[in-house]
């Protein structure tokens, strides 16, 4: 998988997993791509550094580097607003 690929599918569930504390696949899943980002492409860290209206900043590091990745906010939030669209993932 490509890094860029890799760091979309980790931002969009991490919202998921950050909106759906009590969800454990979301939590999973969140963990499977922390591991191809780590063991995969070398990053020591990442996170979503900020938000606005329109971009979510996403910060990494590779090889000592820091380095930043602008997603379009609709983009990296479509997965949560389609699983919460959805209603069997939402029952009690």
């Amino acid at each position: 998988m490509r890094l860029e690929d890799a760091l979309f599918n980790w931002l969009q569930i991490r919202l998921v997993a950050d909106a759906r504390q009590e969800d454990k696949a979301a939590r999973d899943t969140l963990a499977f791509f922390e591991e191809i980002l780590r063991d995969d492409h070398g990053l020591t860290s990442f996170e979503i550094e900020k938000s606005d209206e329109t971009m979510l900043h996403v910060r990494y590091m590779k090889e000592g580097r820091s380095l930043l990745k602008l997603v379009p906010r609709e983009a990296g939030e479509q997965l949560l607003h389609d699983i919460n669209a959805t209603p069997k993932y939402n029952e009690a």
